[in-house]
């Protein structure tokens, strides 16, 4: 740990925590709220409310950037220490309320010891001076090393590894973000600009730099942010209502992409007429070059792999679904977020729903939701159920990223339309993400609302095909059978 001069001052707090220790009270570890796969992951005791990201980038991808974070939180209890999820970076100081607070890091977490305990119900602002590494996190996810440049891409569990935060998808906030990158460099991130670009003289490293503002006008989960850094051209066109589409490409390929890129109006237009408004201040494609091996709907900016668009083995309309799976997590993932990583069949089902849905004239519906069928037993057994997976393997964090939570789950969504009718299920669809717009739901929220729309308790449908070991039978597809053997994998479009 470097700690921030003077050193004696930092030591003496330091050593002020071990004396507090020492008269009675527990000793800082890794905290974590239960999540049934990320049990660490998260920390109790407090709602963040907002997140102020100040970063420094020097101009080379593979040295820390200097970073302050300031995190606007309600406690809800009384807090004697208070612990924040943050790896890969060196912090320097922390003042909670103004006032210098010792910390120490143990496991993934920095646990901080104020000089007064936070008491339940106060309004707390915490500030924490640290590096953000990306050399340290291409095994791990957070920063992603582009050609020219940095990305982020932070699902499951990787925003700490870029800022200090509560890193769970159920505790939603705003976000601003400033960044401070060499001139000539273009920084973009989640929302809209809320200044214009600023030039700075003296930048470290460089002649002159540029300080960057975006803002979130909606909550989002800290897995869902996004700063995107490089030699970047952004184009712009204009979506449904005179929705703003921002697309971030490198500045070389503007015409390469240009076909691809004027898609996104007429995904827009396709996912409202099925499930209503966008839920966002804008939206566009954020395309990258670096190969990360897969795809991620980050909020406002999907992430990208350049080598999707220039790349010759997919068909257009492959690529075209995938382009909507990621638009579609928009509804279902971002805006409507789930309560804890077992619900994630809510997000990726419901994004290879649409995609499958849109992809129907080149790759009929009915025929993949069979094939799926048929592998749905082998991928059950491989991961679990589709709303209890299993947790994923020592050093595989995204390995819950499973094909029972795409194909198997989208499955379950088709066989929810068989039992209940287009029309009820459209409802649904619908309702969902009205009903739970910024906000954070469950499983057992979904059963409810279906229950509730085909007025009828569907929680034993629901139980079997969520829940259950083996595949139920399909309604209105009595011959259609699972096969014994595991079926292969799919693409990770997360």
């Amino acid at each position: 740990m470097q700690l921030t001069p003077p050193r004696l001052r930092a030591a003496l707090l330091a050593a002020a925590s071990v004396a507090l220790l020492g008269a009675g009270l527990p000793a800082p570890g890794p905290l974590g709220i239960g999540d049934p796969l990320f049990p660490n992951l998260g920390n109790p005791g407090y709602d963040v409310l907002s997140y102020d990201i100040d970063l420094t980038y020097g101009g080379d991808n593979s040295k820390p950037l200097a970073a302050v974070t300031t995190i606007r939180a309600r406690a809800t209890q009384r807090l004697e220490h208070l612990n924040l999820d943050f790896a890969h970076g060196t912090v320097q100081s922390v003042d909670v309320n103004g006032t210098r607070a010792g910390f120490t890091t143990t496991g993934e977490d920095l646990v901080i010891t104020p000089a007064k305990a936070v008491r339940e119900g106060r309004r707390t602002v915490i500030t924490v001076k640290h590096t953000s590494n990306p050399a340290a996190n291409s095994a791990d996810g957070g920063w992603v090393r582009t050609a020219d440049g940095l990305a982020m891409a932070n699902q499951a569990d990787a925003a700490h590894r870029v800022f200090p935060c509560n890193d769970h998808p159920s505790d939603k906030a705003y976000f601003t973000f400033r960044v401070t990158a060499p001139k000539g460099r273009t920084v973009v991130a989640n929302g809209l600009p809320a200044a214009a670009p600023r030039t700075l003289k003296g930048l470290k490293g460089a002649k002159d730099g540029v300080s960057w503002t975006y803002r979130t006008r909606h909550p989002m989960a800290t897995e869902l942010a996004q700063v995107s850094i490089g030699d970047s051209a952004v184009l712009h066109r204009t979506g449904p209502h005179g929705l703003p589409v921002r697309d971030v490409v490198p500045a070389a390929d503007t015409e390469l992409l240009e076909p691809w890129l004027r898609k996104t109006p007429e995904h827009l237009r396709w996912m409202e007429e099925r499930v209503g408004r966008y839920p966002f201040e804008t939206y566009g494609v954020l395309v990258a070059q670096a190969t990360t091996g897969f795809e991620l709907e980050t909020q406002t900016l999907s992430l990208f792999e350049r080598g999707l668009f220039t790349g010759t083995g997919f068909p257009e309309w492959y690529v075209d679904s995938i382009m909507v799976h990621e638009l579609a997590h928009h509804w279902f993932g971002n805006s409507v977020s789930p309560r804890s990583w077992s619900d994630l069949w809510l997000n990726e089902g419901h994004a290879t729903w649409y995609e499958a849905l849109y992809a129907d004239k080149h790759r009929p519906l009915e025929a993949r939701m069979k094939a799926a069928y048929g592998q749905s037993d082998g991928w059950r057994r491989a991961g679990g159920p589709p709303a209890a997976p299993r947790p994923s393997e020592p050093g595989q964090k995204i390995s819950i990223f499973r094909p029972v939570v795409y194909d198997g789950s989208a499955l379950v969504l088709y066989a929810l339309r068989q039992e209940v009718g287009e029309a009820a299920f459209a409802t649904i669809e619908r309702r969902w993400v009205s009903g739970h717009r910024d906000s954070v739901a469950t499983t057992k929220d979904f059963v409810t609302l279906a229950s509730e729309v085909a007025g009828r308790d569907l929680a034993p449908f629901f139980e079997q095909w969520l829940y259950g070991e083996r595949t139920p039978p399909m309604p209105g597809h009595p011959d259609w059978r699972s096969a014994t053997a595991d079926g292969p994998g799919r693409p990770a479009n997360h």
